[in-house]
């Protein structure tokens, strides 16, 4: 007895739905509703491919932006530091000294 191709899509998702609700495996319940059970289950793993191959949805961090730094100048004559607020008390003294000198 020659048995029956998957026409399209929708019409394996009906025949996985129907084998699956019988209780049967595939390959019994195509024998038994003469549908090819070869072109069954390559429907079966395409449109299993199809869903793994999309993507999917995932939670993503919304994170706000960090604020801007305080910023500091210091002017010295015709020399200008400027700093943010994570300056390095020392490094400044040391800069400015540089800068008294010059």
């Amino acid at each position: 007895m020659t048995r029956r191709k998957i026409r399209d899509a929708e019409d394996a998702r009906t025949c996985l739905d129907r084998a699956s609700r019988s209780g049967l495996g595939r390959a019994a319940w195509a024998r038994a509703h003469g549908v090819d059970a070869r072109s069954l289950n390559a429907w079966r793993l395409n449109l299993a491919w199809k869903l793994e191959s999309k993507p999917t949805l995932r939670l993503v961090e919304l994170v706000p932006p960090p604020r801007p730094l305080a910023s500091y100048r210091v002017r010295c004559g015709p020399f200008e530091v400027e700093v943010d607020e994570t300056f390095d008390d020392e490094v400044l003294g040391r800069l400015l000294s540089v800068m008294a000198r010059c």
